[in-house]
């Protein structure tokens, strides 16, 4: 699984000009599922989520998690993430989780998240989503479940 996190002091996503989610304080995770995911990989970026130290403590040192700050997330999943670049002008998604799957893998994780104390607003999986935010930072990081970068 692939994520990029980006802290926020707020966010939304709109489907068909309705807002079906928004948070405030916490992440935007953008979240591609792969082909060769599996329930391990939605477990593993849970945690990392919930646990990285990305918020500032009194010092203004980021030290705090998710869960220290009682902050929300808003899932929007985004098989995009899986776009392979290298050859030609067109990206070629042939790496993304087919749609059952990434939808399967994509309410796992969200599970998990609330699973662990998060609270979890959700896009919709497959829709043309619009999403505004106020990154707070600005914190962006990328997480693989299957690499380090």
């Amino acid at each position: 699984m692939r994520a990029v996190i980006q802290r926020v002091s707020n966010a939304a996503v709109k489907v068909d000009g309705k807002t079906v989610g928004s948070i405030g304080p916490g992440v935007v995770v953008l979240l591609g599922v792969g082909r060769d995911d599996s329930q391990e990989d939605g477990e593993w970026l849970a945690e990392k989520t919930a646990q990285l130290r990305i918020f500032p403590d009194n010092q203004g040192n980021m030290n705090r998690s998710l869960l220290d700050i009682g902050g929300q997330a808003l899932v929007v999943s985004q098989f995009t993430l899986y776009g392979d670049c290298r050859k030609g002008r067109r990206p070629s998604f042939s790496s993304a989780a087919p749609p059952a799957m990434g939808d399967e893998l994509y309410s796992f994780y969200c599970d998990e998240l609330e699973a662990r104390g998060i609270t979890v607003a959700r896009g919709i999986f497959g829709a043309m989503m619009k999403v505004r935010l106020e990154n707070d930072g600005p914190v962006t990081l990328l997480l693989d479940s299957k690499k380090t970068f």
